[in-house]
């Protein structure tokens, strides 16, 4: 069965997790960019709720060395896939996430504002799993369905400076033949 982005921005298939790091995107701006990273808190570690808690201003500053930073944070995404190929979603697609701060895209800068962002439960030392592609595709499918979505980036690619998001681990080729109406950036590689 298809999954289906709704009117206000939710994806039927994503377990629903509201954040308050979001706000109105711009009037004039179509969602055309889909930025995809990785996380994992802490770093290396997968499972447990530190991402749902960072994304939700819920993290405790005392659960792991330099999460007293992350505290002050107020950072977001769309959507969360885990390791298991579970989707969270704490931003409604029609508003802004958080995801890619000082960042810029075909001379464009600011890609919250046009984007759509995708976090992959992982980090730049380990492959995904193919049960996160598997999301990551079906995801990518519907919302080409509900926005204007054109171009997949990494975090990598918007912000080269700064961050390696996703990673050299993640399989550009795979997303390409997956979603060939998609430009692909293979920058990353």
């Amino acid at each position: 069965m298809s999954w289906q982005i709704d009117e206000a921005g939710w994806c039927d298939a994503a377990i629903a997790v509201p954040s308050p790091n979001c706000d109105v995107r711009p009037d004039d701006v179509e969602i055309s960019l889909l930025v995809v990273h990785n996380i994992s808190l802490p770093a290396g570690r997968f499972g447990g709720d530190h991402v749902l808690r960072l994304f939700t201003n819920r993290i405790d500053p005392l659960a792991a060395p330099g999460y007293d930073t992350l505290a002050t944070l107020r950072v977001s995404a769309h959507f969360f896939i885990r390791r298991d190929g579970r989707v969270l979603q704490f931003v409604p697609t029609t508003a802004r996430a958080w995801h890619a701060g000082v960042s810029s895209w075909r001379g464009r800068p600011g890609c919250n504002d046009v984007s759509i962002g995708v976090e992959l439960e992982g980090s730049d030392l380990v492959p995904f799993e193919d049960i996160q592609y598997d999301a990551l595709i079906r995801l990518a499918s519907a919302l080409r369905l509900r926005h204007p979505v054109k171009e997949v980036v990494g975090h990598c690619d918007i912000a080269p400076l700064r961050k390696t998001d996703p990673g050299p681990y993640f399989d550009w080729q795979r997303i390409h033949a997956a979603l060939p109406q998609l430009k692909v950036e293979l920058l990353a590689e």
